[in-house]
C-alpha cells in the first residue's frame, strides 16, 4: 500500500513538522502598496491578507506548529497575526509564533532566506521537529502539505522542493530545475537569464515554488556550512540548493490539483497588474481559487462589520453592484459597481461608477466619480468628481500607472498623509 495515501501516516508526519513562513520581504514590485507594509500583509480577496493563505494551508494540512519570520515594516503583519491567529492552544503544542529579525545569532538583520532560518536555529532546536517545512509568505494558493512531506519520507530525501510548470517567458523570475525520471533534481538555476524548457516542451519550465521540506538535522548542517561561507549570499535558491544537489538526495514535488493531473492554482501577486488581475479573477462564476470551499477554509482576522448595504432605487441614483464581490461594512449609496471587488467598510457615494476596480478596506469614494481599471489603497478618500482610468497621461501625473494600464492610487498620492497601521 502506498503510504502517501494513508491518512494516519501523513498525520504523524505533519505532527512532527515545524513550518517556517518567510514573511520579511518588501515586495518592491508592488510599488506604493508596500510603502507602509510588508508584502505578506497586503490585503487580498475582499477580507484576507496574503499571509492568510500559507497559514491556512498549514492549519488545514494538520501542521499546528508554525513560525512566521518577519522583517520589513512588519507592524501591521504582526498585529494581524496576533489578532487572528491566536486561537491555537499552547498546552497541546500548537502555536503560530512570531519570529522578527532580532540578531539572535548574527549582528545583522536577515541577509537572505537561508540566513533568516539560520538566525533562528536555537528556536528550531527548542521545538525539536523531525522535519522543517519552509514556505514563502507571499503567494496565493491552496495546498495540502501532508502528501509532500510523505513523499519526502518515502523517497528517503534530504530535501524536497515544491514545483510547478510555468511559461518560459516568466521563468527568469523563478528557480528552474532539471530532473531525472524519478523526480530527483539534477540541475538548479536561480532566476536564469536564458532558461531551458522542460524535456518534451518548447514553452514551459519546471520552477520552484519556494516551498521546501528538510530533514531537520540535514538543514542544520547545511545552514551552518553556508553561514561559514563568506562568498555566499545565504539564499536557498542561489546557494543552498545548487551546493547540495550533486551530493545529497534532493527531489521535486509537483503541485497538481488533487482531483486531476492538471496544474493547481498558484499566483505570485508580486506586481500591481498581477495583484489586480488575481483579485478580479475571484469574481468569475467558477474561479480557479474557490473561496467558498468548506473543506479548505481560509482563516483570517476581520473586524466586526455590519452587512453590506445598497441604498436608493431612483433611475439615476440606484445603489447596485453587478458581477462583483462586496465585503461586510460596505455602503453603496446610489452608485453603480460593475465587475469590481470591494474590501471591508468601503463607501461608494451617489452617482459614482466603478468598473474593474479593486478597492481596499476603509476607502471612501466621493460623489460623481468614475473609476476604471484601478487599485484603490486602504483608507483613500477619493474626492468628488474624480476620474481615474480614462486618460493614462493625466493619471500618470498623479498616480502610478502600470504597464498593463492599471492605475494604483494611495493616500499619499492624494495628499492624505495617513501613516497609520496598514
Amino acid at each position: 500500500m502506498n503510504s502517501v495515501s494513508t491518512p494516519r501516516f501523513v498525520s504523524r508526519l505533519t505532527r512532527d513538522t515545524l513550518a517556517l513562513i518567510l514573511a520579511g520581504g518588501r515586495g518592491s514590485r508592488l510599488k506604493q502598496l508596500t510603502a507602509w507594509r510588508a508584502k505578506p500583509a497586503v490585503p487580498f480577496g475582499g477580507k484576507f491578507r496574503i499571509i492568510d493563505f500559507p497559514l491556512s494551508n498549514c492549519m488545514n494540512s494538520g501542521i499546528r506548529r508554525v513560525g512566521v519570520l518577519t522583517q520589513y515594516k512588519a507592524h501591521s503583519l504582526l498585529q494581524h497575526i496576533q489578532r487572528g491567529w491566536g486561537f491555537l492552544r499552547g498546552e497541546f503544542g500548537e502555536f503560530v509564533e512570531l519570529l522578527p529579525a532580532q540578531q539572535r545569532i548574527q549582528s545583522s538583520w536577515y541577509a537572505g532566506t537561508a540566513d533568516a532560518v539560520y538566525q533562528n536555529l536555537d528556536i528550531i532546536r527548542i521545538h525539536n521537529p523531525e522535519y522543517v517545512l519552509i514556505l514563502a509568505g507571499d503567494h496565493i494558493y491552496k495546498m495540502d502539505y501532508g502528501p509532500m512531506i510523505a513523499q519526502h519520507v518515502e523517497n528517503g530525501a534530504d530535501m524536497t522542493v515544491g514545483c510547478l510548470e510555468v511559461d518560459l517567458q516568466a521563468a527568469s523570475a523563478f528557480g528552474v530545475m532539471t530532473t531525472a525520471e524519478d523526480g530527483r533534481v539534477l540541475e538548479f538555476h536561480e532566476k536564469p537569464e536564458s532558461p531551458s524548457p522542460m524535456p518534451g516542451s518548447d514553452d514551459t519550465v519546471l520552477a520552484s515554488m519556494g516551498i521546501y521540506v528538510f530533514n531537520t538535522r540535514f538543514l542544520f548542517e547545511q545552514l551552518i556550512k553556508d553561514a561559514d561561507n563568506t562568498q555566499s549570499s545565504h539564499d536557498f535558491g542561489h546557494d543552498i540548493i545548487p551546493a547540495i544537489i550533486s551530493r545529497y538526495r534532493v527531489f521535486t514535488y509537483p503541485f497538481h490539483d488533487e482531483h486531476s493531473d492538471q496544474q493547481a492554482y498558484w499566483r505570485d501577486v508580486g506586481t500591481v497588474d498581477a495583484f489586480w488581475a488575481a483579485n478580479l479573477e475571484l469574481i468569475g462564476v467558477t474561479p480557479e481559487l474557490n473561496l467558498y470551499d468548506e473543506q479548505w477554509p481560509i482563516w483570517t482576522y476581520q473586524e466586526q462589520m455590519p452587512p453590506a448595504k445598497f441604498i436608493f432605487d431612483d433611475k439615476e441614483r440606484r445603489g447596485m453592484a453587478v458581477d462583483s464581490m462586496v465585503s461586510g461594512g460596505c455602503l453603496v449609496s446610489g452608485a453603480t459597481v460593475r465587475h469590481s471587488l470591494l474590501f471591508s467598510n468601503v463607501k461608494v457615494n451617489s452617482y459614482s461608477v466603478l468598473q474593474h476596480a479593486v478597492v481596499l478596506p476603509h476607502a471612501d469614494i466621493g460623489r460623481h466619480c468614475r473609476i476604471h481599471n484601478a487599485v484603490i489603497d486602504k483608507g483613500c478618500r477619493i474626492p468628488a468628481e474624480t476620474v481615474i482610468g480614462e486618460d493614462p497621461e493625466k493619471d500618470a501625473e498623479r498616480f502610478h500607472v502600470t504597464p498593463g494600464g492599471v492605475v494604483l492610487v494611495t493616500p499619499e498620492m492624494l495628499g492624505q498623509e495617513l501613516h497609520y497601521v496598514r
